[in-house]
């Protein structure tokens, strides 16, 4: 076993210090997940929902959270299946459903999701 550190060579572009190896792919550009959470007023699992998703967006840039209060968007809520609040639908980039939770869904979860809609 080598006990001895090797130095990959860095790019042009890099900061000092930034290693070629330790470089996250960048999303394609234009990718954009849809995480939509139907709510309702006076709803304290919704504000815990809304709170795992912020959180989520924050750490996946490619995620768009949308948010419709059922009062104010009904026909929407029906025409999704929506039977209680909070609800999430995380959506891939071609709008297809890849991820329903009702309640309040983890942040893991909702990571796990969104790595499956990209």
């Amino acid at each position: 076993m080598c006990s001895h550190a090797v130095s990959l060579p860095k790019a042009a572009d890099e900061p000092p210090g930034a290693e070629m190896g330790n470089r996250r792919p960048s999303p394609a550009v234009g990718l954009k997940v849809i995480v939509d959470l139907y709510s309702s007023s006076f709803c304290a699992a919704c504000s815990a929902t809304r709170a795992v998703l912020e959180e989520a967006a924050r750490l996946v840039p490619a995620a768009d959270l949308v948010e419709r209060n059922i009062a104010s968007h009904a026909d929407a809520a029906e025409s999704e299946g929506i039977r209680s609040t909070p609800t999430v639908i995380v959506r891939g980039p071609s709008g297809a459903e890849v991820f329903r939770a009702e309640g309040v869904p983890t942040l893991p979860q909702v990571l796990a999701a969104l790595a499956r809609a990209v």
